[in-house]
Order: structure tokens, then C-alpha cells, then sequence
């Protein structure tokens, strides 16, 4: 606990509202409880919520979640409402002022406005406000169709430079297979690395009342390692979870941050924006890039998907879908696509504009 003095705690739509309509109040309570006495010990929290569209649901008395997103929509705006009203009123009661901050990736993806959303977050904790943070799926179309929190969390808490994330969910943490399909899935207590099987194992959605499964969580534990910051995994409704989590209790999958590998910068590019294309490399180009630190040129690209500008995030995977890196790309989707795999003699008789380009330079890079 001494050396923890930022946590952000992450709480799923399947954790806060199992029924998938109306938030449980006695849930958010206890929670709520838990936030406080990890706060008497000197410790700021972040609370990044899901919930907002279970809560509007019940308030506007729709029982079947919407098909149409005009209906989504709507009930967020309602339940973003009823979700902080709760939140406010379960903090004050325990002396804690809360204040909101709703995100959304298109935001973040600017540099300047993820600054901006960097120095709120900063100055709520100076002031010793608990920020209670969500996506703003009022306006974030993608957000509500394929967004979660777990990468959010993971965003914050490169904003603030957690100490420690802690994802409260419906289920105990990463096993080493899928144990709804298997009875003998094991549960891992302890990464130190992520390898390609506990990827595979953490494959598929969770519950159908949250947009994120364990998939987005191992995907955020890759990054906020590569970062420094551990992270926890836990089963939400667990007595006392959190203070546990954050006195290091074993208390379902914990994540450990190693050393602090990437700067401010890289950590906003592999979390601020959403990538608006996939570029599938060669082997070689995979081994430049992760063993010996250098830029992606064309001629190591293999295939281009997505429509993408110069300056746009892009994800870089491998011959087997494996993701390999984030960066920002020098070039647009369509020119890329007239280059691939030329070498740069060729690129200046094809395409001159292009000649002496990088896909994605090294300073704009993050291997994952």
C-alpha cells in the first residue's frame, strides 16, 4: 500500500448492472465504500464506469436494449444522468466530492485535446476530487458499437501515471482457457509476460451486457506493462476486492508492470486514438522493427486495409494476425497501396511524392 498513490478502478456494465437493466445501487454502495477506504490511506482514486446505457434503459422503461443507435444514444444520455446522480450522492455521504469527465477516442486522439483532458484529470486529483470518468456515448458512435472501458482505463491511467489499475468484472481474472468451455481451466495469478497462448485463451466476448470481454483487457494489460503500471484483474463482487487489490492481496490475474518502458508520447499512441487502418508485414520487417529498433519502409509491407491519411493511427500485425505494433503513418492508405513491397528505386519511378518516405518512423512507433 506504501507505494501506491494512484489507482484507477474500472468497473464493467456486467459488474454494475448484471441484469443488463438498472445499475444496483447496492452494488455501488459497497463499492463506493471500498473506494473510501483506500482514500482514508492516503490513496487517489480514478473510477472509470460502464453503465450509462443499463441505467437510461431502466429510467425510460425499456427492458430490451435497442437495436438502432439514435436509441442507444438516448438512453446514455439519460443514464450518464442517473450513473453520476448515484455516484455524487453514495461519495458524499462519505465526505468525497466527485467530478465528471467523459472521453471519447476521437477526442483523445488529438494530441492538444488529450493534454487538455491530461491537466483536468490532474488538477480534479489536486483539489482531492475523485474523478468518475466514462466514454461519452451520447456522441461516440463506435464507441457504443465496439468501444470499452478496459482500454480507457488503460488511457487514464497513462494520463496519470497510476500506480495500479484495477478492472472489477464477472469473472475471477485470465485463466489459461476459455472455462466456460472447458472444466479444467486454470486460473493465472501472476503474468510477468503476455505469450501468444494467453491471447488465444482470452479470445472472445465476455457477457452479452458489456461491449468488452478479456480480450480488451489482456490488450490493455500489454500496454500499460509496456508502461510500467501493473494491473489487476478480479471478480468485481468479491468482498473487499479493491483494498485487497491494492495492498497486493492475491486476488484474481495480476498484471506486473515491470520496468517503465515508454515515454508520455508513445504511450498516447498506442491508447489516444482509434487506429483507422491495419498494415500486415513481412517477417523481416517485423524483425527490424522489434529487434533492431528501426522504421517500417514500404517494402516490408505486405497488405493495406482501412482508409487512412498521413498522421492517422495504424496497427501493424504480423503474417498471422498477431499484432506487432501502433504508430502513426507518414503515408496515406492509397499511396501505400501503390508501394507496397517496392523497394525505394522503384518508389521514386512510380510514385515520386513517396520516395524516401516511411510507413511509420521509429519515433512514431510502439511495439506491443
Amino acid at each position: 500500500m506504501d507505494a501506491i498513490r494512484r489507482v484507477v478502478i474500472k468497473v464493467g456494465s456486467s459488474t454494475l448492472a448484471p441484469e443488463g437493466e438498472g445499475v444496483d445501487r447496492a452494488y455501488a454502495d459497497a463499492l463506493l465504500e471500498q473506494v473510501a477506504e483506500v482514500r482514508n490511506r492516503g490513496v487517489h482514486v480514478v473510477l472509470v464506469t460502464s453503465g450509462a446505457i443499463a441505467a437510461g434503459m431502466q429510467a425510460l422503461g425499456i427492458h430490451t436494449r435497442p437495436a438502432d443507435m439514435p436509441s442507444l444514444q438516448a438512453s446514455a444520455a439519460v443514464g450518464q444522468v442517473q450513473v453520476l446522480g448515484m455516484y455524487a450522492a453514495l461519495a458524499a455521504a462519505r465526505g468525497i466530492a466527485v467530478g465528471q469527465v467523459l472521453l471519447t477516442r476521437h477526442d483523445t486522439a488529438h494530441r492538444q485535446a488529450y493534454l487538455h483532458a491530461r491537466d483536468t484529470l490532474e488538477r480534479l486529483l489536486a483539489l482531492g476530487v475523485m474523478p468518475v470518468v466514462n466514454e461519452n456515448d451520447t456522441v461516440a458512435v463506435d464507441e457504443i458499437r465496439f468501444g470499452d472501458n478496459d482500454t480507457l482505463a488503460a488511457l487514464v491511467a497513462t494520463m496519470v501515471r497510476a500506480d495500479l489499475v484495477v478492472l472489477l468484472t464477472d469473472i475471477e481474472g485470465l485463466y489459461d482457457a476459455d472455462p466456460r468451455l472447458s472444466a479444467e481451466a486454470q486460473l493465472v495469478e501472476h503474468v510477468e509476460e503476455l505469450t501468444d497462448q494467453m491471447m488465444s485463451a482470452a479470445s472472445g466476448t465476455g457477457s452479452g451486457v458489456g461491449s468488452g470481454g478479456m480480450a480488451t483487457k489482456v490488450e490493455a494489460a500489454r500496454v500499460l506493462m509496456r508502461a510500467g503500471i501493473p494491473m489487476v484483474v478480479c471478480d468485481g463482487r468479491r468482498p473487499g476486492v479493491v483494498p485487497d487489490a491494492v495492498e497486493g492481496k492475491p486476488v484474481g490475474t495480476f498484471f506486473a508492470g515491470g520496468a517503465a518502458g515508454l515515454g508520455a508520447r508513445k504511450l498516447w499512441i498506442a491508447l489516444g486514438g482509434t487506429p483507422k487502418g491495419e498494415v500486415v508485414i513481412d517477417e523481416g520487417a517485423k524483425a527490424a522493427l522489434c529487434d533492431r529498433g528501426k522504421s517500417l519502409l514500404p517494402a516490408g509491407v505486405v497488405s493495406v486495409s482501412g482508409t487512412f491519411a498521413p498522421g492517422d493511427a495504424i496497427v501493424l500485425k504480423d503474417a498471422s494476425g498477431v499484432v506487432v505494433a501502433r504508430g502513426l503513418t507518414a503515408l496515406s492508405s492509397d499511396d501505400l497501396e501503390v508501394v507496397r513491397g517496392m523497394q525505394s528505386a522503384r518508389i521514386a519511378e512510380v510514385l515520386p511524392a513517396a520516395a524516401g518516405k516511411t510507413v511509420v518512423h521509429r519515433d512514431h512507433l510502439v511495439i506491443l
